[in-house]
């Protein structure tokens, strides 16, 4: 069964708040048993947070935008947010410790099973009202943790398809704890200079896959996440992700840097990294540990972005391990294959272990490695942030840099 939005009250105007309008029709698609939740028609739909439940197509047609609202008091059911206690006094690409748990929501669902999100239109994350410090390289947030568009956490069963995703103002697609998850033929396209505006994290979740997404951001495109607040769901595993298009001021994919748990069984090919900071970034900085990675058949574009403000140096591979700070028991990374890879870089590849030798058996098999000749803002440098020892290591831009591994073979 089909609950139009309109038939609760939505009007769609780009003005009017639809927020009570569009739950509605969602509570009462529940309380039926499930069907489709529809918001139609060449209209733009304001609203602030939305639950989703179990058994619920949220289904937004083509030529029809979900945005958000235009009051950050919109996206606080509890009403107890102060915004000025989170409020960025120092810059995050030099402190950005989130536990993973945020105090604001757009669209959000817990404990639920059999959630879709689809259809052919538009969710516009509304970035200008988050900002705080602008420049030409780099938006921070006026405050920290902000709104992720979707955090979904405990979701047995998790669909989204079709969807573009647009000017997200942090993590786009946020799901914790889930399992079952198809995400596939979606766009995300966010500010390319607002900072955290992350495009798919995967956060202790199990069984995934990710197929056909075109997603452009500035911070990572597809990051797997281990983070303190999810630890209770248990390792991040058996993930897939296949024929994407990735562009990113930060790392087109990437694991951690929140890493308090196991990352395993995870597959990742045939894709295309264009106009990236950073092509595959391995950043274990926590006690879990990555094992059992496979690359195969992808393309990197690397270049140099920023000499401060994005993490990393155009590398179109860095695989670090080494401790977020002094009391840090760091974990390990242990077999990771490349195969077929082509990168075109401003940089060489990066392996980089802590002194206890934490990184072994990474091979690399078919590999094709350009360092081009007219590289911009070239540092001699490669960047270990975050991490409270030794944040840069001097290097000329060697094809490869090796330090503290074991077992790295090239074929």
């Amino acid at each position: 069964m089909i609950y139009n939005v309109q038939d609760y009250g939505a009007v769609g105007n780009g003005v009017h708040d639809d927020t009570s309008a569009i739950q509605s029709a969602i509570d009462a698609c529940f309380a039926s048993g499930g069907g489709q939740v529809l918001l139609s028609g060449s209209h733009i739909y304001r609203s602030g947070t939305i639950v989703l439940r179990s058994n619920i197509d949220f289904h937004i047609d083509k030529d029809t935008v979900l945005k958000a609202s235009d009051n950050i008091s919109d996206f606080d059911p509890s009403g107890n947010y102060n915004a000025n206690e989170a409020k960025v006094t120092v810059p995050t690409y030099e402190s950005c410790e989130y536990s993973g748990s945020p105090t604001l929501f757009f669209i959000y669902a817990r404990d639920a099973s059999d959630i879709t999100v689809s259809g052919e239109g538009t969710i516009d994350g509304n970035e200008e009202i988050f900002y705080g410090t602008v420049t030409p390289w780099h938006i921070d947030g006026a405050f920290y943790p902000r709104v992720p568009m979707l955090f979904l956490e405990n979701i047995e069963g998790l669909t989204i398809t079709g969807i573009t995703l647009r000017r997200s103002a942090f993590w786009t697609i946020h799901p914790v704890g889930c399992r079952n998850i198809r995400i596939e033929d979606i766009t995300i396209d966010n500010n390319r200079i607002l900072a955290n505006c992350d495009g798919i994290d995967p956060d202790h979740c199990r069984n995934v896959s990710i197929s056909r997404c075109r997603i452009s951001t500035a911070d990572d495109c597809i990051v797997f996440k281990n983070t303190e607040y999810g630890m209770d769901y248990g390792p991040c595993e058996d993930i897939t992700v296949t024929d994407c298009d990735l562009s990113s001021t930060s790392a087109a994919i990437k694991f951690g840097t929140e890493s308090e748990d196991l990352f395993r069984n995870i597959n990742i090919r045939d894709i295309r990294i264009t106009d990236t900071n950073r092509g595959i970034s391995l950043q274990l900085r926590d006690s879990g540990s990555i094992e059992d990675v496979n690359f195969h058949n992808i393309t990197i574009d690397t270049r140099f972005v920023s000499k401060k403000h994005w993490w990393g140096d155009a590398e179109p591979i860095a695989i670090t391990a080494v401790k977020r700070n002094s009391g840090t028991n760091i974990g390990h990374i242990s077999n990771i294959s490349f195969n077929n890879i082509t990168c075109n870089s401003d940089n060489g590849i990066l392996i980089y272990g802590d002194e206890s030798v934490n990184i072994g058996n990474i091979s690399f098999r078919n590999l094709t490695l350009n360092i081009k000749d007219d590289a911009q803002e070239r540092r001699d440098e490669h960047d270990l942030r975050p991490c409270d020892d030794i944040p840069f290591v001097k290097a000329k831009p060697e094809r490869f840099f090796i330090r503290n591994a074991a077992g790295v073979s090239i074929d």
